[in-house]
């Protein structure tokens, strides 16, 4: 499975395509160690011996076995451990709802912030933007997010966004800004500084000095996501 998945990475594959291990008879021990070892990320799910495409793109490698597919598609499914942006929408009792762009709303307990307490509540209110982190996150419960990390500190989540600006890219956009050593973010940091806050969700929070450097920032991260390198730095 390991040299099927390896031989169609940059391929375009769409769902219903399949790999099986039943064809790699030949292999050497060390390549078979590999096939049982390969890693699935988004867009592909085992079935048995077999491993199937359930979302169209290009397929990606990763060393030493990690496989996915990166597609441009705007529909989140939340999964544990990521960091979404969210807005505040209810308040109600001990408990926040919060938008994130899913099908349904996620709550937001009022301890599930740093230093929070029963007397010490935090402030929060309807229509602050969060930036939280999935505890809870299948097809049969409520998504329930957190605004701490496993230590109990806030480590950069929480409550922000006063006087930056909210927009949505797609899912592709926001794996290649969350990259180590992301070309697109050191591009943009050459014009000036800005603040930038990514969530997973496809939700991108920017602040720069002032409303005008805010919007071209904004237009630049959205217009530069189906440029190549040489397109991108004469525009920059």
């Amino acid at each position: 499975m390991y040299l099927c998945l390896k031989q169609r990475v940059g391929d375009v594959l769409l769902p219903g395509d399949e790999f099986s291990s039943a064809a790699e008879e030949t292999i050497s021990l060390t390549e078979a160690a590999k096939a049982d070892k390969v890693v699935c990320g988004p867009g592909l799910r085992r079935s048995g011996a077999r491993l199937l495409v359930c979302k169209s793109g290009v397929l990606r490698h990763k060393q030493p076995n990690m496989f996915w597919i990166d597609s441009q598609q705007r529909r989140y499914v939340p999964t544990k451990g990521e960091s979404v942006i969210g807005v505040v929408t209810v308040k109600s009792g001990d408990i926040f709802k919060v938008d994130f762009g899913g099908s349904e709303q996620a709550s937001l307990s009022y301890l599930a912030f740093e230093g929070a307490t029963k007397r010490n509540r935090p402030n929060v209110q309807v229509g602050d933007l969060v930036f939280g982190q999935f505890t809870v996150a299948n097809k049969d419960m409520e998504p329930e997010l957190v605004c701490i990390d496993s230590s109990g500190r806030a480590n950069g989540l929480g409550v922000f966004g006063a006087g930056g600006l909210l927009f949505r890219v797609s899912l592709g956009l926001v794996r290649r800004l969350l990259a180590p050593h992301s070309d697109v973010v050191q591009d943009l940091e050459r014009l000036f500084p800005f603040e930038l806050v990514v969530g997973m969700n496809g939700r991108l929070w920017v602040k720069a000095a002032s409303v005008q450097q805010t919007l071209i920032v904004a237009n630049l991260l959205e217009t530069c996501e189906n440029m190549t390198v040489q397109q991108r730095q004469v525009l920059l």
